[in-house]
């Protein structure tokens, strides 16, 4: 443990650097093949290990647990949206409705200066000790910053808050493009604040999942003009890195590279709320309905993205008709059901398990978990749209994430263990900033010899 004791007292800052969706087998063949040097730089420095995500796995829900050290029960954060508590309707969760000290916060509550740049459901800035730029929710650059006179610093340097993904599904040259100069703004202002003080930094490249979301496929199949475009958008964030890395060679600096999930081609999207309508449990009124609030008075469960399913319980749901006797029967027979769908094409299972919430979750909000949260097989990824037509789909998305294949590098450091979990990661920087660690983390720190 001597390298670890002596960075501790040496009172370490700690830089995370998030690629967003990046795969550690995907990012391992690169270093392997020689494509990235910098990050080849930073690996024959340190350790690389893959990392668990947490269910469901979107990237709302992974890095809230990652900045918090906690499973959803615990920080409060299902999915992008919710239900609203009293009826069918949803709203999108922000950093309001996170119910938990981030890292920032406690490392400010420990008297370090953090800033944090791109994180996502960090909107709307919260105060802190430092500076936050929040992340691709945000829907104005001028509401982006705290404290707000930053905003003026990010205009001048011509600050991206994401690409723009509707011009992304009409062109892939324009989605091209678009990652480009995105990542480029994004780094120069990641070096620019790299200048101020501070112990802690955390910053996120959101374009890697952009660029799987919507040319994965491509880049695995080989295309002769996306898969090597796909490549040079990882060179060209490894040049980022490599620069950033360059920045923080002192030794009072640890340098962690993280992901927050996997990726995998999508070949199908399950339509959950349409098998609930073909297997009698979800009723809804009118011809056209476009939204869970035409639940009609025969439903017994319905959906939300991604996977989470709830049934319509008595006294809990406003129209409820499971009784709370029927509960434990009913999520029985929908687990149960559910376990056993199949793709019509190949008659291959599409569900690995479907878990209860508990199984899952522990903590304070528990309550407001889905009652089953599917995990579906990697390339079958479950959709709470209403109404759709067909059981099975897919549009111009050609990539969807894995709860497995998250990655953790550490430079200066050999990771004491050969695979870790997203929440490990605040206590880990937590013990390296030689502050204190919360009793009720769901992480562990990482070992550091």
């Amino acid at each position: 443990m001597r390298w670890f004791e002596r960075r501790r007292r040496a009172g370490r800052r700690v830089a995370l650097i998030g690629l967003d969706g990046t795969p550690y087998t995907y990012l391992a063949r690169l270093l392997a093949e020689g494509h990235l040097p910098h990050l080849g730089r930073l690996l024959r420095e340190g350790t690389m290990v893959p990392m668990t995500s947490v269910l469901p796995t979107v990237s709302c829900v992974a890095w809230t647990s990652i900045v918090t050290g906690t499973n959803p029960g615990k920080h409060g954060i299902y999915g992008f949206v919710e239900r609203q508590p009293d009826g069918y309707g949803i709203y999108v969760n922000t950093s309001a409705h996170v119910r938990r000290e981030t890292l920032w916060d406690l490392a400010g509550r420990g008297g370090k200066r953090a800033i944090v740049v791109n994180v996502p459901n960090t909107y709307p800035p919260r105060p802190l000790h430092g500076i936050l730029v929040s992340g691709f929710e945000t829907p104005d650059l001028v509401k982006a910053a705290y404290p707000p006179a930053e905003v003026g610093r990010l205009q001048r340097l011509g600050y991206r808050i994401d690409i723009d993904a509707w011009l992304a599904r009409r062109s892939r040259e324009a989605l091209l493009e678009e990652l480009r100069q995105t990542i480029d703004r994004r780094t120069a202002t990641f070096l620019e604040l790299l200048g101020e003080e501070w112990d802690l930094f955390v910053g996120v490249y959101m374009e890697t999942d952009r660029l799987h979301h919507f040319l994965w496929e491509q880049m695995e199949r080989g295309h002769p003009l996306y898969a090597p475009a796909f490549l040079d958008l990882y060179r060209r964030l490894d040049a980022a890195i490599g620069e950033i890395a360059r920045r923080l060679e002192d030794d009072r600096t640890v340098l962690v590279v993280l992901s927050d999930h996997g990726f995998c081609t999508l070949r199908r999207e399950v339509f959950v709320n349409t098998w609930l309508r073909e297997q009698g449990w979800l009723e809804l009124a009118g011809p056209s309905p476009t939204s869970l609030e035409a639940i009609g008075p025969g439903t017994r469960a319905y959906s939300l993205d991604p996977g989470r399913l709830y049934l319509n319980l008595r006294g809990r749901e406003p129209r409820g008709v499971v009784e709370a006797g029927e509960y434990e029967a009913a999520r029985a027979a929908l687990a149960a059901a559910l376990a056993g769908l199949t793709d019509p094409e190949t008659h291959e299972p599409v569900v690995t398990r479907v878990y209860r919430r508990e199984e899952l979750y522990r903590g304070p909000y528990v309550a407001q978990a889905p009652d089953l949260v599917v995990h579906t097989r990697d390339g079958y990824e479950a959709k709470g749209a209403v109404n759709r037509p067909a059981l099975f789909g897919r549009d111009e998305i050609e990539g969807m994430h894995t709860t497995e294949n998250a990655l953790l590098l550490v430079r200066g450091a050999r990771v004491g263990r050969s695979a870790a979990h997203v929440t490990d990661a605040v206590p880990t920087v937590l013990t390296l900033l030689d502050l204190p660690l919360p009793p009720d983390l769901d992480g562990q720190p990482l070992a550091l010899p």
